[in-house]
């Protein structure tokens, strides 16, 4: 019996150490939980945290603040929008031209054959430099009829009107004059037609062509030995000092460019200033274009014909306007244009504009009031700035 009573005994003391410890287990689990639960005091301060974070009332999310340093640096320049009056652009495609009113075209006035020319492609002569001599056997004729002909009227001179009847004097002064005015239709100088009457007989029906203006020659469409048509182009002297730009508008273009409008032409980068001297009147049957005709000085001969070039019109607006430069437009990450809006606290927001009318170096923007503060140099920088201010190293 007192063996019993030690067993209960051990029991009960084990029982009562086992419960304390079984009953413990579900607070560890508890507490093993708490170490990935912020407790109550922990949430209040990542509220705080966030409430400082948080924009306050009247402030927009995104704003950048530059400090006068940086915008030092940077070379952003703020400007105050205010409505003034620009020079809008039109623009159009054009090609440089040989100017038609000085240039002159060599050709034949009779079938010949070249002998030898006298001046290269690219060249630049003074008028009246020799350019190309030809042979024609129908100037070779007209120079045996000049010659007899004109010693025919030196002859009946000499013989005096007591001598030979009016009439016979008249008829050989006739026939002189109309075998002269032969030789010069066929293009002879007045030298060459004088010494006509004196070259050896296998030297007739030889004859040069001289340049009627100085300038370059443009072209060059022949070879020694080679029989051309009357009429046919050899050379193209053209004096490039000053050229033409033909410019090419929409035939649905209704803007009218008066005569002495100004506008300028691009080639390769540069600038040239032009001045409108012509507008045509048709539309081109392939190109479905109207075209104005400009003139342009090249003094540094930089220009050539064949050239392609860029032609804007400047026209001043009906009415002032609100633009900023075309640097100050960035695309938003939208797609939409916008631009740097400083509001009262400083800070640069960005924000959408719809574009209006393009002009020198300027653009029309709609949306803004009149006397807005907008950022109009450094507008990259700024966006550069916004972009590294809305990237989250912990991805919150």
């Amino acid at each position: 019996m007192k063996r019993l009573n030690i067993t209960f005994s051990i029991l009960v003391f084990m029982f009562a150490n086992f419960v304390p410890t079984a009953t413990s287990a579900p607070q560890d689990v508890e507490h093993g939980k708490a170490g990935h639960v912020h407790s109550a005091a922990q949430l209040q301060a990542i509220h705080v945290h966030e409430a400082d974070e948080a924009p306050h009332e009247g402030e927009q999310a995104g704003g950048v603040r530059l400090t006068e340093t940086q915008m030092r640096l940077a070379n952003v320049q703020i400007s105050t929008l205010k409505k003034r009056t620009y020079q809008s652009q039109l623009y159009a495609p054009g090609e440089i031209k040989v100017n038609g009113y000085s240039s002159y075209v060599l050709s034949p006035r009779v079938d010949s054959i070249v002998v030898k020319r006298h001046a290269t492609l690219g060249q630049h002569i003074k008028a009246g430099a020799p350019l190309v001599s030809l042979f024609s056997a129908e100037v070779a004729s007209a120079q045996t009829t000049y010659r007899l002909a004109k010693a025919e009227w030196q002859r009946v001179q000499k013989m005096g009107k007591g001598t030979v009847s009016e009439k016979r004097l008249l008829t050989a002064k006739a026939e002189y004059e109309v075998a002269q005015s032969q030789l010069v239709a066929f293009g002879l100088s007045v030298k060459a037609i004088a010494q006509s009457a004196e070259i050896s007989a296998e030297k007739l029906g030889e004859y040069t062509l001289y340049a009627g203006t100085s300038g370059a020659v443009l072209s060059d469409n022949f070879a020694q030995g080679q029989r051309v048509d009357a009429g046919i182009e050899l050379m193209l002297i053209a004096d490039e000092s000053l050229l033409w730009v033909e410019a090419k508008l929409s035939a649905n273009q209704t803007i009218d460019i008066a005569k002495g409008a100004m506008a300028a032409v691009k080639v390769n980068q540069l600038m040239y200033p032009a001045v409108v001297i012509q507008e045509a009147h048709t539309i081109d049957q392939v190109t479905r274009s109207r075209v104005v005709r400009l003139s342009v000085k090249n003094s540094q001969h930089t220009l050539h014909p064949g050239m392609f070039s860029d032609v804007y019109f400047e026209f001043a607006t009906a009415q002032k306007v609100l633009a900023v430069p075309e640097q100050a437009l960035l695309r938003n990450p939208d797609g939409d244009w916008a631009v740097f809006v400083q509001d009262e606290d400083g800070a640069l927001i960005s924000t959408e504009v719809e574009l209006g009318q393009r002009f020198a170096g300027f653009r029309e923007i709609k949306g803004l009031q009149e006397g807005t503060k907008v950022v109009t140099e450094g507008a990259f920088f700024v966006a550069s700035e916004q972009a590294k201010g809305g990237f989250d190293p912990h991805n919150h």
